[in-house]
This record gives C-alpha cells, structure tokens and sequence, in this order.
C-alpha cells in the first residue's frame, strides 16, 4: 500500500512538472517562463509529492528501501509527464507547444554528454538549494524565494532536469534509443548533484565534532 502511495504521487508530481513546463512552453520571456515554470515544484513542496530530483537528494540519510524507492519515483515521475503531454496533444495549444519542445529538444540531444552530465549536476545543486531553502528558511518569503529563485536560475542558466526533459521529449514525440540514453545520463548527472551539498555538509559536521 505504501509502495502504491508513493507511485500515485510520483506520476502527480511528474504532471505538477508538466505544467510548469507548459507554462514555460508558453511564453516569449524567458524570465517570465522560467519564473512561471516553478508553479510545478512549488505545488510539490506544498502537498508533499514525490518528485525524483528532489528525494535523490537525501539517498544517503536514508536506508536501502528509500533508494529502491527512487526507482519507482523516477517512474511514476516519467509516467506523468508522458500522461500530461499525450493529453496535452490532443489540445489546441498542443502543436505549438510540441513545435517549441521539438526545438528544445534537438538542442538537448545535439549537445555531447560529458557537457549533458555537468548540466545535470549543477542543476541538481541548485534544486537541492531550493528545496533545503523552502525547508528551512524561517520566515514565509525566504521559504518562496528560495524555490522560485534556484528554479527559475537552473532554467535560465540552461542546466539540465530530467523530469522536465521528460516532459519536453514526450511533447516533442522525441523518444528513441539516444533520447533514453541522454535521459539517464541526466539522471545520474541530477543524483550527483543532489547529493554533493549534503555529503559536504555531513562531512563538515564531522570535522567539526572531531575538532
């Protein structure tokens, strides 16, 4: 029951991302769209959702079932963002925002992985900076602009979130064998970046307590 619990909430939280990617889809600004783009995590730190990159971040303060939990995560996450986009397609607004994600996505899968795997890791640093940040600020404005600012900063920096990508290449009908591989390299790109700042902090801490 658990497993199933945290699955639906997997696929909720890939649909949250969808439609942040549909609203940066549909703007001209960049700015405005990468500020409107964190209405989707924004949504899944209030009502607790399951999102990938956010609870690979705290794989190492938690036991071997959280990491076997990933993987359904990383799932559900993919189904719904497959789910939004193929109903999206059946929209009005879906072949221009197809049209926008086909270009997206050819710049994605042009680009070399090594270049990919460093995109993914500095986005990941900076979501792990906006969800600590929401978590622990004390005050409601410091909380909502830690989201809002590392969000819109990844995307307007050009790194790399595979649940986003997930969303663009199932809009733009860009599956293939290469597409795959691209999305697990910024998968593992997006684990190592997670993690980084946790991992220093920890060992800091010790440092610390030994000194």
């Amino acid at each position: 029951m658990e497993r199933l619990r945290v699955c639906l909430s997997a696929v909720l939280a890939g649909v949250c991302i969808a439609i942040g990617g549909t609203a940066y889809l549909s703007v001209e600004n960049k700015v405005a769209g990468a500020l409107f783009f964190t209405v989707g995590l924004f949504t899944i730190c209030v009502f607790g959702l399951h999102l990938f990159t956010g609870k690979v971040c705290y794989v190492f303060q938690n036991d071997g079932r959280y990491a076997l939990d990933l993987v359904l995560i990383w799932l559900g996450n993919l189904a719904g963002t497959f789910l939004a986009a193929q109903l999206e397609r059946w929209t009005r607004i879906g072949a221009p925002l197809a049209a926008r994600a086909a270009e997206l996505c050819q710049v994605k899968l042009a680009d070399d992985l090594g270049s990919i795997f460093l995109l993914a890791v500095f986005c990941n640093i900076m979501i792990y900076i906006a969800v600590e940040g929401f978590a622990r600020a004390p005050h409601d404005l410091g909380r909502y602009l830690a989201l809002f600012l590392g969000v819109a900063g990844f995307i307007l920096c050009g790194f790399e979130h595979c649940v986003a990508n997930m969303y663009y290449f199932s809009l733009a009908g860009a599956w293939s064998g290469r597409t795959l591989l691209y999305l697990l390299v910024m998968t593992a790109g997006n684990a190592v970046g997670g993690v980084l700042f946790p991992l220093a902090r920890r060992l800091g801490q010790r440092k610390g307590a030994a000194a």
